[in-house]
């Protein structure tokens, strides 16, 4: 992997986000059984904030993966080639609070020393700091068709913001 400015990279994020989707992973030294979970998202973004370059990513209260971004200072995003949809799918429809999804899936986990969760089968890897968590909330929804359509359950997503930290781009 190759790391790159974020300034610099020039991937269409729409496209990465919607069409190729991705794995957000998190790493807790302490959970008993596998340190690290990942889940599948299709929805986040990437941008500037507080002068800082941050993704932002979204996790609905009842994923296993958020019990360890809760946990951990850091949080990943992994984007792959189409070739990894299938283990995408695998991985967005299973929980790893039944066993290792992601060997399952047949993607091969890292994690390094400051406990960061990376994949050697990612095209390209974020890796970022939380700065800020917030729980959505019924009341702040503008248009509340956005409720309707994806929160019938109320289940509203915790937004993460991350400073990145590193951009890595498969060679």
């Amino acid at each position: 992997m190759t790391l790159v400015n974020p300034k610099d990279f020039g991937e269409n994020l729409f496209k990465m986000f919607d069409d190729s989707w991705c794995l957000i992973a998190s790493y807790d030294e302490k959970h008993e059984g596998l340190p690290y979970n990942a889940m599948t998202a299709s929805w986040g973004g990437m941008g500037v904030l507080w002068n800082k370059n941050v993704f932002f990513c979204f996790v609905r209260p009842q994923r296993y993966t958020k019990e360890f971004i809760d946990k951990s200072e850091y949080i990943s995003l992994s984007f792959f080639d189409e070739d990894k949809k299938k283990a995408l799918t695998y991985c967005g429809r299973n929980s790893g609070r039944d066993g290792d999804k992601l060997s399952e899936a047949g993607l091969n986990v890292t994690v390094s020393d400051k406990g960061i969760v990376e994949f050697e089968d990612a095209k390209v890897t974020v890796i970022g700091r939380k700065l800020f968590a917030a729980d959505m909330k019924e009341a702040d929804f503008i248009d509340k068709s956005v409720l309707e359509k994806n929160y019938p359950n109320k289940d509203y997503h915790t937004v993460y913001v991350c400073e990145i930290e590193e951009l890595k781009v498969s060679e």
